[in-house]
């Protein structure tokens, strides 16, 4: 909803998908927003449960790979679509009818509304239908790059200030 440049999502008991959110945080130029699913044992105990069983995770947890499909489910029999009256995103049982309106992953869009659309298709109850993974990472100027450009352009139509000539200069103010 911010329009962050970088945004994930992912399981404290997957280690080898957090190692690869977290590497790709750290390898994104800006701010990187990861939300980290960990279970707490003193208020949350097996709050995450159903993204932790092998099992169950086959079912609930979506993976999302940019530029691939995204469906899931133990044979990948789930997918999700755009309802084309809406822009809302569901889930659906894949068939041959609706394989074509599947949504392909594409964590480079521009615009963040289908990244945050993915972010809201978990249940709060059950958590079935749970992606995780990048749902966005877009490059774009960062502060510190645009900030150093602009002292640069400055520097370059003013020259460089002297805070001498500044402090002792005509325009001060007493109070």
């Amino acid at each position: 909803g911010a329009e962050a440049s970088f945004v994930a999502r992912t399981v404290d008991s997957d280690r080898k998908h957090l190692t690869e959110v977290l590497r790709a945080a750290a390898d994104h130029n800006g701010t990187a927003l990861i939300e980290i699913y960990q279970n707490c044992p003193i208020f949350n105990d097996g709050a995450f449960e159903t993204l932790e069983d092998k099992t169950q995770a086959q079912e609930a947890v979506i993976r999302l790979e940019h530029g691939r499909p995204i469906r899931f489910g133990t044979d990948q029999h789930k997918g999700v679509v755009r309802d084309p009256a809406t822009g809302d995103l569901h889930v659906v049982e894949v068939t041959e009818d609706n394989e074509d309106r599947i949504l392909v992953h594409d964590a480079h869009a521009t615009s963040p509304t289908t990244a945050f659309a993915l972010s809201r298709l978990a249940d709060p109850d059950t958590l079935d239908q749970t992606p995780i993974g990048v749902f966005r990472t877009i490059e774009r100027p960062v502060y510190d790059t645009l900030m150093a450009d602009q002292l640069d352009t400055a520097v370059e139509q003013k020259g460089k200030g002297d805070l001498a000539t500044l402090l002792a200069g005509n325009d001060t103010w007493t109070v």
